[in-house]
């Protein structure tokens, strides 16, 4: 079984340039070794949330032409898929890993996770807000964080409720970004730590019903 960390050579294959000569590379170096960290962290992370948790790679199947800049294993408590439900993620970009929770676009019911995050917010801000190294992103793909959430104020966390919902494309991108140069050097161990670190931390979000 391959080992579920990335060296220097597997955020390169992000450089890589045209649709299949990259999707070649991600599907012999990195998919693999995500699923090896994905069946790693989902007992962990089923302890943590209470709900049973499948892995799910990303393949990457409505692209037919521009390669992905990033790709990833999601986590989330239904089998056939991870998009309609709020899930975890750890991700791999040319620059970062990133380990996140996530309110997609596709989110089955948005306005009822967003008024349970309204209800929750005043509590769970005060939570968040202490949390180091954690950010809010504005894009499931951005490899740069908008704000540390040390640095956001009240009304700005009850305001994403409003945001998931404002259009089609809304979501709500939590989680914590490392440095391409630093993971490359990490252990799987280290990998493994920084994931659950991140999604123990999350793990309230995730249980908002």
């Amino acid at each position: 079984m391959p080992s579920g960390a990335f060296g220097a050579a597997d955020f390169k294959v992000f450089d890589v340039k045209g649709f299949q000569p990259r999707m070649s590379q991600i599907r012999e170096r990195i998919r693999p070794k995500l699923e090896t960290l994905g069946h790693s962290l989902a007992p962990a992370i089923q302890r943590t949330t209470g709900d049973e948790t499948f892995t799910h790679v990303a393949k990457h199947a409505r692209r037919t032409v521009n390669p992905p800049d990033d790709t990833w294993v999601a986590f989330c408590a239904d089998r056939r898929g991870y998009k309609k439900h709020v899930h975890f993620k750890v991700a791999l970009s040319r620059n970062c890993v990133r380990f996140l929770f996530e309110v997609g676009p596709e989110h089955a019911d948005k306005k009822r996770w967003g008024a349970a995050w309204k209800k929750s917010a005043p509590n769970l801000g005060l939570v968040l807000r202490r949390m180091k190294r954690l950010s809010w992103f504005k894009n499931e793909h951005d490899e740069t964080p908008a704000a540390a959430l040390g640095d956001l104020t009240p009304d700005d966390l009850l305001a994403f409720a409003d945001e998931i919902v404002r259009t089609r494309d809304g979501q709500l991108v939590l989680g914590r970004a490392v440095p391409a140069d630093e993971a490359a050097r990490w252990t799987e161990a280290q990998y493994r730590t920084a994931a659950l670190e991140t999604f123990r931390a999350l793990a309230p979000l995730y249980r908002l019903r």
